[in-house]
């Protein structure tokens, strides 16, 4: 269900903002979110009962929704390449 270390930073070094972002940016933390979503979704699929996992997938949807807002909010080109990249928003 979760990511692992090597594809955690991985993600990071493709959507860091600056030379020394360590994975705090919100690009990073979006990109991070929509890989554990993802990864939440798939077992989401086999384990339909299971109420503590959709709570957590729920809270991370509302994070990466906050978090893309601000963005767009702040730089509309930055959130526009950033949807593209994830393939969110079809």
């Amino acid at each position: 269900m979760s990511i692992t270390k090597a594809r955690k930073q991985e993600l990071i070094t493709e959507f860091k903002t600056t030379d020394v972002d360590n994975g705090g940016s919100t690009a990073s933390q979006v990109a991070i979110l929509t890989e554990r979503i993802r990864n939440l979704t798939e077992h989401m699929k086999q384990n339909r009962k299971d109420k503590h996992s959709r709570r957590g997938l729920l809270l991370m949807v509302n994070r990466r929704k906050k978090l893309l807002a601000y963005i767009k909010k702040n730089s509309l080109h930055e959130y526009e390449d950033l949807i593209k990249k994830l393939g969110l928003r079809k």
